[in-house]
């Protein structure tokens, strides 16, 4: 996943990857460029998803039941596409990765919340 720049953003937390792609997953079956140009226009182009990140992520979660994936043709060209769509096992996943991630951002927001004494 590359941040837009500055790099005053900073890195997303490792195993945040797996959450957005399981929760853009929720709106339907989506092959990898449609769930990496969901993410980034979702968060204002903040987030975008390369290929060396996007599909070893996909065949992370693919093997461990999350999501499964079909090959598809699509359009005039006949091009062949591969869609994933999340598994029931993904959706508990999910709950479970948003219930962990909820929990940890209000921990860094009451960090972030303590007053500076100067």
């Amino acid at each position: 996943m590359v941040m837009k720049r500055p790099p005053e953003a900073g890195d997303i937390l490792q195993g945040t990857l797996d959450m957005l792609i399981l929760r853009t997953l929720l709106f339907g079956p989506a092959h990898g460029h449609q769930i990496a140009k969901h993410i980034q226009s979702t968060t204002d182009d903040i987030l975008r998803l390369e290929h060396g990140s996007l599909y070893p992520a996909l065949h992370r979660l693919e093997r461990q039941g999350w999501v499964a994936a079909k090959w598809e043709v699509l359009g005039k060209r006949r091009r062949e596409c591969k869609y994933y769509r999340l598994t029931p096992a993904g959706r508990k996943q999910l709950t479970a990765e948003e219930s962990n991630w909820n929990r940890i951002a209000k921990a860094i927001a009451r960090v972030m919340r303590v007053p500076v004494k100067v």
